[in-house]
């Protein structure tokens, strides 16, 4: 039997709605996300940021950084008159500023108090692949103090925890080559990637004969080794490397607003790039990719896991405001389009918007899909 309505009922159909009602409705969801990650970037922020210091080590020779004549000891303050208080934010700063211009002015302080500008160039960055050592591209390496190869958390069903290591064995050798500093250590792990190698550790008065196989990774193009063991450091040692920054309420609430808003926007111009064939297809994830990169987050802690959803819930509001249509995006075109000329548009219109709106989200599924599994036989 044919449904009857009443006619209060059709007077509250969404087709019969203003335009700006409708308008209102179809931006609600994406807003919403863009809502939800302020919220959890709030709390992140609320609850402490912890990163490394800006502060260098070893610049490489012949790098922008070289050029630029930074120092080991520098440590970073401002990136274009703006505060920075960790490491990561100066990567991301540096990834962000390559989309608008070719240099950055730096300023640094050096270990004894002098404060230095630097004009770096930004011109080596490769935003095919946004995800690399952005740092490292430019020369720029974080300081290390000399750290004892003693280990300290072993991830759970890593090679390291395969093997045996546990919290502090302290690493004498490796295939009988003498190590002395963590460093020394992970030099070794990482030149031989899927390459068991023979360690010798001290375990409290004890010394055990151990056998690794490191896991083969892909990190800036190039495949290394990694076991999935940290190094452990006394308090005033990492006191050294790492700063923790908190945020008032409101202070929290701003800064969870610029890094939703950057990012939003970084994503955007990352998209448009793609269009016009200046970054590569290839840096676009499906959800093989998203899923590992959830269980890696929520491994890492909390606040990883925390900074992922953000990002996450960044991306569909994003995609979702793309004018394409079947997205909701695609629909504020048509009733921007609806405002201009003062009717509505064609049904003919709409579905043939429809049709091309789904060929263009396959496409993209496609290319994500095709990513995913490149990166899984890839590694």
């Amino acid at each position: 039997p044919q449904i009857q309505y009443t006619e209060v009922s059709l007077k509250r159909a969404f087709n019969r709605q203003s335009v700006y009602k409708r308008i209102a409705i179809v931006l609600a969801g994406p807003a919403a996300n863009l809502l939800l990650a302020i919220l959890l970037y709030w709390s992140l922020f609320m609850m402490g940021i912890v990163g490394l210091k800006p502060t260098l080590g070893k610049v490489v020779d012949h790098s922008p950084a070289a050029v630029a004549s930074f120092a080991i000891g520098e440590t970073i303050q401002k990136i274009n008159g703006k505060d920075v208080a960790t490491w990561q934010e100066v990567s991301w700063i540096l990834l962000n500023e390559s989309l608008k211009s070719n240099s950055v002015q730096i300023q640094a302080i050096s270990s004894n108090q002098e404060t230095h500008i630097h004009q770096l160039s930004l011109s080596e960055l490769n935003l095919d692949n946004a995800s690399k050592d952005v740092m490292g591209t430019l020369g720029l390496t974080s300081y290390q103090p000399n750290i004892p190869a003693r280990i300290g958390q072993v991830v759970k069903n890593s090679p390291a925890d395969i093997a045996n290591l546990k919290t502090n064995d302290l690493i004498l050798n490796v295939n009988n080559n003498k190590v002395i500093m963590w460093d020394d250590f992970v030099q070794e792990i990482r030149a031989h990637p899927n390459t068991p190698l023979d360690i010798l550790v001290k375990r409290g008065s004890e010394e055990i004969k151990l056998t690794v196989l490191p896991e083969a990774i892909i990190e800036n193009d190039k495949t290394i080794g990694r076991i999935g063991a940290t190094f452990k450091m006394e308090q005033s040692e990492l006191d050294q490397i790492f700063v923790t920054t908190h945020y008032s309420a409101s202070a929290a609430l701003i800064k969870a607003t610029e890094k939703t808003w950057d990012t939003a926007i970084f994503s955007l111009k990352m998209l448009g790039k793609m269009l016009t064939g200046q970054v590569s297809w290839k840096g676009m994830s499906g959800p093989v990719t998203i899923a590992s990169y959830a269980g890696q987050s929520a491994n890492m802690g909390i606040k990883a896991f925390i900074g992922f959803l953000a990002l996450i819930s960044i991306s569909i509001g994003v995609l979702n405001l793309l004018p394409i249509p079947v997205l909701d995006g695609g629909h504020f075109m048509y009733y921007m389009a609806e405002i201009v000329t003062g009717k509505p548009v064609s049904e003919a219109t709409t579905v043939m918007g429809q049709k091309i709106g789904f060929l263009l989200l396959g496409f993209m599924m496609i290319i994500a899909f095709y990513n995913d599994i490149n990166r899984l036989i890839t590694g």
